[in-house]
């Protein structure tokens, strides 16, 4: 069983390495009208979903992640929008509330979270950022698992992910802690993956 799961993490980390520099060339190579254009405004089924969610979970983009904050503006005026928070390196992350024009402070992790003070929130509709993904709703991230501890933990939570689409492989290796998604927002389509949307 070790020696599965080590491959499976060896698996990862090699399409990592893969997906993240053929992200970071995608997102270079972009022209200014395309950077502006892409993730700025909501897909139509997105518009009708966010209506039906009291607390909706985004990100602050890290290096060349797409940029969904504009997306969110309304909800962010409106006081329900929360984002990432890590009050310290350990395994847990927790969300906090966040209002455009609010400071953002480095965290432990060195990305962008609102301030401690912020408001704990539990969003119940979460749009995660993507090293990789699959149709089936496969999801690669950073490696460090907290998204996946978080969904396990609110397991009712429904989970977008976002990313290129450069980013789309045909399958993700998974192992028996990778939580499946419910959908993916790339900068061409919406993909539903399962049956809760």
């Amino acid at each position: 069983m070790t020696h599965l799961s080590a491959d499976l993490a060896q698996q990862k980390q090699k399409l990592r390495e893969k997906l993240r520099f053929r992200r970071k060339h995608f997102a270079a190579n972009l022209d200014g009208m395309a950077q502006l254009a892409a993730f700025r405004a909501l897909p139509a089924p997105l518009t009708e979903l966010l209506a039906e969610h009291a607390i909706v979970g985004a990100y602050v983009a890290w290096r060349d992640e797409p940029n969904v904050l504009p997306m969110f503006a309304a909800v962010a005026a409106a006081g329900a929008l929360a984002l990432p928070h890590h009050a310290a390196r350990i395994d847990t992350m927790g969300f906090r509330r966040w209002q455009t024009g609010e400071a953002l402070e480095k965290g432990p992790w060195g990305t962008q979270q609102p301030a401690d003070k912020a408001s704990a929130a539990a969003p119940d509709l979460i749009f995660c950022p993507l090293v990789g993904f699959d149709r089936q709703g496969g999801r690669i991230g950073q490696g460090g698992g907290h998204y996946d501890r978080y969904f396990a933990a609110h397991p009712n939570a429904l989970r977008i992910g976002v990313g290129w689409s450069v980013q789309e492989i045909d399958a993700t290796p998974r192992e028996s802690t990778d939580m499946a998604l419910d959908a993916i927002l790339t900068e061409q389509e919406f993909i539903l993956c399962g049956d809760r949307l």
